[in-house]
């Protein structure tokens, strides 16, 4: 009974998990890096928060409207490495963007509705890092 039981959930733990990863945007390249873009519809979000432990950085998206937060796509993403070198360029399709850093220190430009946030940042080796970036 117990190893049926045992049996029973790692098919479930392993079926869940074959069901997040179906949800997940495909991967795309920008200049040579990697990314997965999307964060539409909760079962694809929950996915991607999942994901993006394996991934250097995450972009989240979103602004204030009517009073409250919200989360955007089509928001302009530039990164410029330390010699101010454009080295991605891509346009969100949801709020959330995973990315394929190397360890490192770069600027991200994020523009929305003509208004553009800059914001400095260091990429280490093994640590995911999540960024907020947050229109008003």
């Amino acid at each position: 009974m117990k190893l049926l039981l045992k049996f029973f959930i790692t098919t479930s733990l392993i079926f869940s998990y074959v069901l997040s990863q179906a949800q997940i945007p495909d991967t795309q390249s920008s200049l040579g890096i990697s990314y997965i873009s999307g964060g539409v519809g909760e079962e694809e979000s929950k996915s991607m928060l999942v994901e993006a432990k394996q991934w250097p950085l995450m972009l989240e998206l979103s602004q204030l409207e009517s009073g409250r937060g919200i989360w955007i796509f089509g928001a302009a993403i530039k990164i410029l490495n330390t010699k101010q070198k454009l080295i991605f360029d891509t346009q969100a399709e949801g709020p959330y963007i995973l990315i394929n850093l190397n360890a490192g220190d770069y600027l991200i430009e994020a523009t929305y509705e003509g208004v553009v946030q800059k914001r400095a940042i260091h990429i280490k080796s093994d640590e995911p890092q999540k960024i907020s970036i947050f229109w008003k």
